[in-house]
């Protein structure tokens, strides 16, 4: 039902290419400028960016997004003429309880899992913690990554997975297409120049977590929460020389960069583990059906806004 959600919309093709370029525009052009420039420009532009003080780096990397997500909001509600609610969920409304039980699953496993290695190898770690520059960090994180992590959600889990579904007919090719551009998106990353192709495993890998989340519980609060645990705490616990957004962290790496099997073990054992307690959680079944299923238009999905200000028939079932 989540991806059938985009029936209650006008999915004019014009329009629906119109809404990704505008949305995606920043990705595709980080993408295409990583792609044409040469090795040696990016680390001086990396270089560049180390000498803005931290906390305003961060907001002149976050605020594009804030406008961004503003623009599909209102690109979906104005243009597609269906309502928000159709693209975060299938339920009646917003289910906050997931999002904050998203939140603080990866919160509290991405905090002991420091604490252990932090007692395993201490000098690995190096203490910066400065608390005014870190409370202004904290409020920059919460006032802005859910703008971030709101576009990379809504643009990738909601739009492009809701129209990619309804045009192939099934479940399977979304999830697998929104994966693979969001790790591909991803690939400019100083991460990536640092620790190898092979951290792509790791991007398209969480890709497919945040997808199956979506599909499986109908409804993006899973993965709107998780997303945002994770972006937070990588921001405000641990930071390092390579990382994408340098920040006045507790913590700051000092140690060597992650290893293969460090960048594959929470792909192919930490998230099924979620997946598992999330399953167990909120009763998932049909696994087969939500992940490749068909996508069929319910009959009595019609949005109210197209009809204008006029009052829908009492038969047709409409949303506000």
């Amino acid at each position: 039902m989540f991806i059938a959600q985009a029936y209650k919309g006008d999915n004019t093709p014009w329009k629906v290419i119109v809404t990704i370029l505008i949305t995606s525009g920043i990705f595709i052009l980080n993408l295409v400028a990583f792609l044409i420039s040469d090795p040696g420009d990016m680390e001086q532009a990396y270089a560049l960016l180390k000498k803005i003080p931290k906390n305003l780096s961060l907001i002149l990397n976050l605020a594009p997004f804030a406008l961004l997500l503003i623009l599909l909001f209102l690109l979906v509600k104005y243009l597609h003429e269906r309502s928000i609610l159709s693209l975060t969920t299938s339920r009646s409304k917003v289910d906050f309880s997931r999002i904050f039980f998203g939140f603080a699953m990866v919160f509290i496993f991405t905090v002991v899992s420091f604490i252990i290695g932090y007692f395993i190898e201490p000098e690995a770690y190096e203490l910066q913690f400065k608390p005014l520059n870190f409370i202004i960090l904290v409020v920059i994180s919460l006032v802005l990554f859910p703008f971030q992590i709101g576009l990379e959600e809504y643009l990738f889990r909601g739009f492009l997975m809701q129209q990619i579904g309804i045009a192939l007919k099934n479940r399977w090719m979304p999830l697998i297409i929104t994966s693979v551009l969001f790790g591909v998106f991803h690939s400019a990353n100083p991460e990536v120049a640092e620790l190898g192709p092979i951290v792509m495993i790791f991007y398209i890998g969480t890709g497919l977590l945040l997808g199956i989340m979506t599909l499986m519980d109908e409804g993006m609060e899973l993965a709107l929460g998780f997303h945002l645990g994770n972006n937070f705490l990588a921001a405000t616990l641990v930071t390092a020389e390579y990382s994408a957004l340098q920040t006045d962290a507790i913590f700051k790496s000092v140690g060597e960069p992650a290893t293969l099997s460090e960048l594959i073990l929470p792909v192919f054992v930490v998230y099924p583990i979620f997946l598992f307690i999330m399953a167990k959680k909120y009763k998932w079944n049909h696994w087969k059906e939500k992940l490749t299923g068909k996508v069929i238009k319910p009959p009595h999905f019609t949005s109210t806004m197209n009809y204008k200000g006029i009052i829908p028939p009492k038969n047709i079932i409409t949303e506000d």
